[in-house]
């Protein structure tokens, strides 16, 4: 609750800006206090040294602040402005956060960014940089407008220019109540589709591709499509899981991804059309908290090629991200699922948060956010995380 100011004071709004130093914020403090004013609000932002020091306060009439701010911002070496404004306080209006990711993120990209923010009659709060690499990526946090209208102008900005990947979602403590992720493996958290690794062993590779891309495009049942691609296994040697694994390559960030969300506190599950054999080393090695895949039969050194147990199949996904939420007591709100085929749309609609991750157009038009860049953990910029805050916990645990 803000106090009103009372009826003989008026609000000034003081804006110092200039190199900065310790003791600016203090010394102004202390020259309103010597004026008896109230402190209604404050903002203060470093950019490049530079300071911004905004202060609106309620002053009694008559007392000279003008002078003795103005006596500060000299003995500082600080810029210092006033105005008469409002003593009543901006009201709260909730929003939206819109993220913005883009390899260089020029002037022409941010500007159509936010032109697609102003047509929808939305008026931009806040920016604050939220990385440099392996993205530049900004979130803004947006008021007023049309939500339908500013959500369809930055999907139209985001397809119109390439460079770029914008994410908005609604402000307020659920965005960042975020507790479990859920990931899909391959062309997820992985490069490669691990059935692809097995079959360029067992010599039948472009066959396997061409229903794997049928499948991924729902062109085809997808349980039918596996058993189709698992039956051209059949007869391949036990040791071709090692030497599929040891071409396995994780997608630029998948480690940094896995061990920040860790970090945090978050669940980390991953629900995978591929295989046990390659899933549950993924989660031995990044540290993951649930690994769930399809089991491929092996018999006397052999893969037979048959699956046993469940398929992990499109409705599956939805339901073990149900199974897992359930028994770690997150609401489902509080759940965001990254994948990139049809097979994750269902997992993708059921989570708070769907992302897209470099996937195919249905799953882009179906997903909450998409995002084309190559790394994985651009996703914590989605969640607001900063990468100065994830370098800094690296460095304190000595990894490089």
């Amino acid at each position: 609750m803000t106090t009103e100011p009372p009826p003989d004071h008026q609000t000034v709004l003081i804006r110092v800006t200039g190199p900065d130093h310790a003791g600016v914020t203090a010394g102004l403090m202390s020259v309103l206090a010597d004026a008896g004013a109230q402190v209604q609000d404050i903002e203060q932002i470093v950019i490049r040294g530079q300071l911004t020091l905004g202060v609106a306060v309620a002053v009694p009439e008559g007392r000279d602040l003008l002078r003795d701010v103005l006596l500060f911002g000299w003995d500082q070496g600080m810029e210092v402005d006033f105005d008469v404004v409002s003593s009543t306080p901006t009201p709260k209006v909730r929003g939206h956060v819109v993220t913005i990711l883009g390899s260089e993120l020029n002037p022409s990209e941010i500007g159509a960014a936010t032109a697609a923010i102003a047509d929808a009659g939305a008026n931009i709060d806040r920016i604050i940089r939220l990385s440099r690499y392996p993205v530049m990526s900004y979130e803004l946090l947006v008021r007023d407008g049309d939500d339908e209208k500013l959500r369809s102008n930055l999907l139209q900005t985001a397809a119109a220019n390439p460079g770029i990947d914008v994410a908005i979602q609604r402000e307020g403590l659920g965005r960042r109540a975020k507790r479990l992720v859920v990931l899909d493996v391959d062309s997820t958290l992985i490069q490669d589709e691990v059935i692809e690794l097995l079959a360029a062993e067992a010599g039948c590779l472009p066959e396997v591709q061409r229903i794997t891309r049928d499948a991924m495009e729902g062109g085809i049942d997808f349980e039918s499509s596996l058993r189709m691609r698992v039956r051209l296994l059949g007869g391949l040697d036990e040791g071709a899981i090692d030497r599929a694994w040891s071409n396995l390559r994780f997608t630029p960030g998948a480690r940094t991804f896995v061990r920040t969300l860790r970090r945090l506190g978050y669940i980390v599950a991953i629900v995978s059309g591929g295989f046990t054999v390659f899933t549950d080393r993924i989660a031995d090695e990044l540290g993951v908290h649930h690994a769930h895949a399809n089991v491929l039969e092996i018999l006397d050194g052999s893969i037979t090629g048959e699956l046993t147990g469940p398929i992990v199949d499109r409705e599956r996904k939805a339901t073990l991200l149900r199974e897992i939420a359930a028994g770690s007591q997150v609401p489902l709100s509080q759940t965001v699922a990254v994948g990139d085929g049809a097979n994750d749309l269902d997992m993708l609609s059921t989570a708070g948060l769907g992302i897209a991750f470099n996937a195919k157009p249905v799953v882009e038009e179906a997903a909450d956010t998409a995002l084309t860049v190559p790394y994985l953990d651009a996703i914590l910029f989605v969640l607001g995380i900063r990468r100065e805050d994830i370098e800094e916990a690296d460095e304190l645990d000595g990894i490089d």
